[in-house]
């Protein structure tokens, strides 16, 4: 049985590590699990934290996160924003009905001269409400908002998730630009990365996916070494197995792509594929992704002629996605940068022999060229076509690199060890924190946090009512481009 299989609770009182059970606020500006890493994120930390006997309480805004049923202490609090790029009606225009205070104007404003105002917004509204509900937590979990209403008393300990800077994104996106009417309107999407980059130097405890994303984030962002820890996020070991019943298809190979962001390096694949059916006519291509109507990869696939090799699939079940990389004779990522890469991860726990490039943290993830994957260099379509037509060709390479990568992940990458490993960040952030107040009072601090008091008036409290947080709580570029962004 993995780590992740194990049902068996703490003893009553306690967490799994024999200390007193944490109360958890765990901020998200977006949750879909089915379309971005941040989503993915929460849904499986805020099961595996309940599994070890802690409350955790996410609070989010449009897409929700979806949580796993079935785990007490498990609950999602909405806070909700305007919701600007819901489908079907992406940058949408609020009726005068909607809007609720100020934080709802500076939304639309940004979105309408060309910005992304969720983190900001995000932020200035998960303040406001831990303000009004301080003592309810014993510590706070940004997942890379990064907003300016973080900064200052957010009511508990803060310890914030930055899983690579968003200026990598940015650069890369100025690089693959066509014209300056397109770096301009880039330029214009990714100024909320100012923000990101002060509030970041200021916060106290800051962790991270791995290595390079840590070395990232102090060269782009400026935080202190000192001040940042590597927490390997990984698989659901227990959903992502091998299955022997599942055929595998052949020639089939399998990614995860968000189709149109230059940092996935999809269009690269697509190139690489035409390349590879030249001595493998039965090569063919499903991207788990939205399928591009224009744009780079749209166009590789016209002028290479791949329009019945390509597959784009889209809203699919775990189940569904689970079966889809079992029966895969290779997965690929062709990623220019990730900070961590789950869905190399993925695949790997499921025995399915992995193509990967070194981009980021990727190598980090799958290991060794030859012992775990084939790895191949960022941008490199012929590298890539070479590495999947031996992996193809090969069914014994491909057995022993599917086995290998299973042993890797189970051995290093599960979400149990992310969830202890972010406890342990946790109460180091709390006894900092009481340390400081120690000094500052000259008294010793209290065990539990004091009950709900009145947040105090000061030049630090924003300039709305406290009293009305608008939260429910229940249990359980162009503009293709920009879209995509915003959904995921």
């Amino acid at each position: 049985m993995t780590a992740e299989a194990s049902q068996a609770g703490p003893s009553a009182g306690s967490a799994s590590d024999g200390l007193r059970p944490l109360r958890i606020a765990l901020l998200t500006y977006k949750g879909n699990p089915f379309c971005g890493g941040q989503g993915v994120y929460v849904r499986h930390l805020s099961r595996e934290l309940a599994r070890l006997g802690h409350r955790v309480e996410v609070i989010g805004a449009q897409p929700y996160a979806v949580l796993d049923e079935g785990y007490d202490g498990l609950s999602l609090t909405e806070l909700p924003s305007l919701d600007l790029y819901r489908q079907p009606d992406p940058f949408r225009t609020p009726k005068r009905g909607e809007y609720r205070d100020w934080i709802d104007a500076l939304e639309v404003g940004t979105m309408w001269t060309g910005g992304f105002p969720e983190p900001l917004t995000f932020s200035l509204r998960a303040r406001r409400h831990l303000r009004a509900r301080r003592g309810d937590f014993d510590v706070v979990h940004d997942n890379q908002t990064l907003g300016y209403g973080l900064l200052g008393d957010v009511g508990a300990p803060l310890v914030t998730t930055i899983h690579h800077p968003i200026t990598v994104d940015r650069r890369l996106e100025l690089d693959a630009a066509g014209n300056w009417q397109r770096r301009l309107s880039v330029r214009r999407w990714y100024a909320f990365t100012r923000m990101q980059k002060r509030v970041a130097r200021r916060l106290p405890s800051v962790l991270t996916v791995s290595g390079t994303s840590r070395q990232e984030i102090i060269e782009d962002l400026g935080v202190r070494q000192d001040r940042i820890h590597v927490v390997h996020i990984g698989a659901d070991t227990d959903l992502f197995s091998p299955d022997p019943s599942v055929a595998v298809v052949p020639g089939r190979i399998v990614t995860t792509s968000s189709a149109d962001v230059p940092l996935k390096g999809l269009v690269f694949l697509v190139e690489a594929l035409a390349k590879v059916r030249a001595e493998q006519p039965d090569a063919h291509l499903v991207v788990v992704g939205k399928r591009p109507t224009e744009g780079p990869v749209a166009q590789a696939v016209e002028a290479y002629g791949l329009e019945g090799a390509v597959e784009f699939v889209k809203g699919i079940s775990d189940a569904e996605l689970v079966d889809l990389v079992r029966s895969a004779q290779v997965a690929c990522v062709p990623s220019l940068y990730e900070g961590f890469s789950l869905p190399a991860a993925e695949a790997m726990a499921t025995g399915t022999p992995l193509v990967a490039t070194t981009g980021g943290a990727i190598p980090e993830v799958a290991g060794r060229d030859g012992e775990t994957c084939l790895a191949v260099p960022p941008g490199d379509a012929g590298a890539l076509a070479a590495a999947l037509t031996r992996l193809l060709g090969d069914p014994g390479l491909r057995a022993r690199l599917g086995a290998a990568g299973r042993e890797r992940v189970l051995r290093q990458f599960t979400w149990a060890r992310a969830a202890e490993g972010t406890v342990a960040r946790y109460r180091e952030a709390m006894a900092t924190a009481a340390a400081g107040a120690g000094r500052d009072t000259g008294t010793a601090p209290a065990a539990e946090p004091a009950a709900r008091r009145p947040v105090p008036a000061g030049p630090d409290v924003l300039p709305d009512t406290l009293a009305d947080t608008g939260a429910v709580t229940v249990t359980a570029a162009d503009t293709s481009d920009r879209e995509s962004r915003a959904t995921c």
